[in-house]
């Protein structure tokens, strides 16, 4: 086993804004640490630093045993890349290079077979065996088995990209969970997941006795799997962190009394300054008064001055403040109807009623139709009635979904859609101050300091001269949110809101579904926010679509021609 040690370790970006302020934590031996925070925090580049791929500008990380690590772009592969090739990239830096050593003396001999590149192709097989890159190999049939169902020898030149993202993922876990290194960095690795595979990854976790620090937003995940939670706090001069020694589930609990503590810390320093500084002013007094009193004057000054210059408590961490104000009204009681509604080619018909005010959780494995049935309600349905409100700017963009049967909107209902891979292409190459000036059919535009003032509660003020495609995904959708807010929606179709949301943002926008006068369906793999909803519609892998009234997770993928 082994552990990570960070020592005072800061970080300043090349524009001269501190980035990370003397942080130090301790991942110890055989423990499961998760690094959290807000998006921009610095999360992903403390990981960076820690792996020694970004040098910090003072501080020391120590490493005990060998570091395997997974990058958050696992998952979304889309180059030339085989199943090998992605193994690889994950062994041990010995059996890595050898692998790749033994890859650059083959392609060469395949170029030209001359006795100099036959003996450097021999010297690099005699390498690789060296290595044990052998024995690795029969790991990795061990891997593609447990992931793919597939032996090493038939998967080995298979192409990445025909592997869906969780495949990917799951991989790459498999191979780092069953291999020689005692220290893993995994950054989002529940990123793509299904259900299925998060609790595979959590009972891996809990399982594995090696030492592991995770970035992960999934707070089903972190109250299952995480012993230490390490919190990545925001400050003026740089950010720092803050470790809970125990679990998500108490997680909260400690925070308020850890904020609480630096509040009555900062307290008490204020009265003590102050009762300080009264005094030197009475001593001052006294001794203009009578020189007897000069000697008490000094000293005052002189424990005031030492009191100063100690400096006060540490101060309590910025926190981030997001007031997402989802308003909704009324709307007929009948909100939405489905009459024999068939998504074409996905699933069979189905019946649904969802009544004004409803919370309707819509789940099922990728690629079962969920996204498409959200899509077709963001259209106004089979029958969009614009006078009622239901065809918005942003579903008149939509391309159609091909389906029979009836889809109807009730009366005032105004459908707002929550785009998964945020697919918005009439925001493209704005900046979210022409976005939010400019308006459209149902939102009004606002002047600058009113645009302002609502990007400032959404935590997106200083991107307000970013475009649309150059925020990152959970400023993506934090914006997102807040256009939802401002179009006067009353049905939100909410697909995978949560996937890019830190654990802030999540929270704040459950407290605002919560407060929202209207009607909501979302897609969902996030078992946290799915315990807030009513009920649930359930694509299943027969093609049936069928109600329920607990969350159904265990939905395989649908059974059809392809």
């Amino acid at each position: 086993m082994g552990y990570i040690d960070v020592s005072a370790v800061s970080l300043t970006l090349p524009d001269g804004r501190p980035l990370l302020d003397e942080v130090s934590f301790r991942v110890g031996e055989g423990t499961t640490s998760a690094l959290i925070g807000a998006n921009g925090a610095g999360n992903s580049t403390l990981l960076k630093i820690i792996r020694g791929e970004v040098k910090s500008d003072a501080g020391v990380v120590q490493i005990d045993g060998g570091l395997g690590v997974m990058d958050q772009f696992v998952g979304h592969l889309r180059d030339e890349s085989t199943v090998r090739d992605l193994l690889i990239s994950v062994a041990p830096p010995r059996i890595r290079d050898a692998a790749r050593a033994l890859d650059a003396a083959e392609d060469a001999l395949i170029e030209e077979e001359t006795t100099e590149r036959q003996m450097a192709y021999a010297s690099a097989i005699a390498d690789y065996a060296d290595a044990r890159g052998y024995e690795q190999e029969t790991l990795w049939d061990q891997c593609t088995t447990a992931a793919l169902g597939i032996p090493f020898e038939r998967c080995r030149y298979r192409m990445v990209t025909s592997l869906s993202g969780g495949e990917q993922k799951r991989l790459a876990l498999e191979a780092l969970l069953r291999g020689p290194d005692q220290v893993l960095l995994l950054d989002e690795p529940d990123n793509y997941l299904d259900v299925p595979g998060k609790r595979w990854l959590e009972d891996a976790l809990r399982a594995s006795q090696k030492t592991v620090l995770l970035v992960s937003h999934d707070r089903e995940l972190l109250a299952r799997a995480a012993d230490r939670i390490i919190t990545v706090e925001l400050g003026l001069a740089g950010n720092t962190t803050w470790t809970h020694g125990g679990g998500f589930g108490s997680y909260h609990e400690a925070r308020r009394a850890r904020m609480d503590r630096l509040d009555e810390l900062k307290r008490r320093w204020d009265e003590q300054h102050a009762k300080l500084r009264q005094l030197v002013a009475n001593m001052k007094v006294k001794a203009a008064a009578n020189d007897k009193f000069a000697a008490a004057y000094q000293a005052a000054q002189s424990r005031l001055r030492r009191f100063e210059d100690a400096g006060p408590p540490q101060a309590r961490p910025i926190e981030q403040n997001l007031a997402m104000r989802l308003g909704g009204s009324r709307t007929g009681r009948r909100a939405l109807v489905c009459e024999q509604l068939e998504l074409t080619g996905l699933m069979a018909p189905f019946d649904l009623e969802v009544w004004f005010g409803e919370r309707v959780g819509v789940l099922g494995s990728n690629g079962s139709g969920k996204s498409h049935f959200l899509r077709l309600l963001a259209l106004g349905g089979s029958d969009p009635d614009p006078r009622a409100g239901h065809l918005t700017t942003v579903g008149a963009t939509l391309a159609p979904v091909a389906h029979s049967g009836v889809a109807r909107l009730g009366a005032r209902v105004v459908p707002g859609w929550f785009a998964q891979a945020h697919e918005h292409p009439e925001l493209v190459g704005r900046t979210l101050l022409e976005i939010l000036f400019r308006g459209d059919d149902n939102r009004a535009g606002q002047g600058r300091e009113e645009a302002s003032r609502a990007l400032n509660r959404y935590g997106l003020v200083e991107a307000a001269e970013q475009t649309f495609e150059s925020l990152s995904g959970g400023q993506q959708a934090r914006l997102q949110i807040l256009l939802l807010e401002l179009s006067g929606a009353t049905m939100l179709l909410l697909d995978e809101p949560t996937d890019n949301l830190d654990l802030v943002s999540a929270e704040a926008l459950q407290d605002a579904l919560d407060r929202f006068e209207g009607t909501v369906l979302a897609v969902t793999h996030d078992r946290w926010f799915a315990r807030s909803f009513d009920r649930f519609l359930v694509f299943g892998a027969d093609g049936r679509v069928y109600e329920s009234d607990e969350p159904v997770w265990d939905e395989s993928r649908v059974a059809r021609a392809r």
